[in-house]
This record gives structure tokens, sequence and C-alpha cells, in this order.
């Protein structure tokens, strides 16, 4: 064997073994998706054969919340078992449609596949290069802009954002909103204390204050998540009313 074909022979051994990889890695989704139709089959489990969308959201909900957890604490091997428990739970509710006739697995994976790369013009598309993470951001909106929304339609100057969002991530994203949009900002909204604490602010210090507010809370028996959405919703109000007429 001379040393060319050598070479040869060396990089067709590699696309094979990929191949074999390939195949095992389809086979064990495969495998998975058969599992959880036999489980939901009229011979199957009971308990599975009984959920719908609807009771199976707080299972989605502790999976994702264990997922953080192993994310939090950098435990790569728990990570490793969570991601599969979420993953149950994305095959779960494809099982359910496609029994219902609406949508299944391989419709959810073109779905989000193309919507990657329609949204990464810069990688798969003839669209100039983007060299930093700010810039990829702001395409990523500018596409998303112009998709047609498939969830609940935006009323007003914000964005609906998911009911179940939590109340401090949806602090986050409305006040995004005021900034990105320029907008003028109500009373309600502190934007001078907002401004002062930011200026001086550590994570550290911020997970104190927290735990402070989350802690006192508890102490009188109120609601700190409840609490924290009302007011945005106040926000939210105040600042439609005080640009309406922009």
């Amino acid at each position: 064997m001379t040393f060319s074909n050598y070479g040869v022979w060396s990089s067709l051994l590699r696309v094979f073994r990929g191949i074999r990889s390939l195949g095992d890695f389809m086979s064990n989704l495969h495998e998975l998706r058969q599992t959880i139709a036999r489980l939901r089959a009229p011979d199957g489990c009971p308990w599975d054969q009984e959920q719908t969308h609807e009771s199976l959201v707080r299972c989605l909900i502790d999976e994702v919340s264990e997922l953080i957890d192993t994310i939090d604490r950098a435990d790569l091997p728990h990570m490793r078992e969570e991601l599969g428990d979420v993953l149950i739970q994305v095959y779960f509710h494809a099982q359910i449609a496609e029994e219902a006739g609406l949508f299944d697995l391989e419709d959810v994976a073109r779905d989000v596949n193309e919507k990657l790369v329609r949204r990464h013009p810069h990688v798969f598309g003839d669209h100039a290069r983007l060299d930093t993470a700010g810039q990829v951001i702001t395409k990523w909106e500018e596409i998303k802009a112009q998709e047609k929304k498939h969830g609940v339609p935006s009323k007003g100057l914000f964005k609906a954002q998911p009911p179940r969002l939590p109340a401090t991530m949806f602090a986050e994203a409305a006040w995004k909103q005021i900034v990105k949009g320029k907008l003028k900002i109500p009373e309600s909204a502190q934007a001078e204390e907002v401004s002062e604490i930011a200026e001086q602010l550590t994570e550290e210090e911020l997970g104190r204050r927290l735990w402070v507010l989350a802690a006192a809370a508890r102490a009188r028996g109120m609601d700190p998540e409840g609490a924290l959405r009302r007011h945005i919703n106040t926000v939210i109000t105040d600042v439609e009313a005080l640009n309406q007429d922009d």
C-alpha cells in the first residue's frame, strides 16, 4: 500500500466510524420514541395512557428545575440524567400530538432545525460574517420580527410573555423592552433607583438582596412571586398609558 493510498483508506475508515456512531445515535433516539409509544399503547402503562399535555405541565417544570439545579452545581454526571428526563417530556408531548393527528416528533425536529438555519444566515446563507455575539443577537431579533408568530399576539408596546415565566425573568423582559424601545418611563418603574443600584450592584449583593426580600415575604406570609408580577403589570400599564400618543 502506498502512502497516498494509506491516506485515502484512513479517511474512509474515519467516515465509516462516523456513520456507525450516527447509526447508534439514531437507533437510541428511535428506541426512546418506540418506548414512549409502547407505554401509551392500549396494553401499555395505565399512568402513561392517562397523561395529557395539561397533566404533564408540572412534570415538565419539575424536570427542567432539576436540570437547572445540576447546572448550578456543575454536576455534569447527573446533568446527563436530567437532560434525559427533559428529553422524555419532549418525546411524550410529541407522542400525544401524533396520536391526535396534529404533528409528530419529526415535525418538531424539522421545524426547529429550519428555524435555526433560517436565523443563522451568516453561517448557512450568504449573509456577511457576524463577528460578535451582540451582532448575532441583533440579526436574530431582526429575522424573528419578520417571521409569522405562532404564539399569543402582542397587544400594545410589550411583547407577550409566557404566563408561567418566573416573575424575575418577567421583570427583566419588561425592563429590556422599555430600554430597547426608548419608551417614556413612569414613576412606578423607579428608573432613578434602578440606575443608582445598578452602578454598584454585584452578583453576590443581588443574591443577598433577593434572599432577604424572599425570606421577609415568607415571614410576613406574603407571596413574593405574585407581588412582583402584579407590580410588573402595573409598570406595563403605566408605560402603555404614558406612551400611547407616541
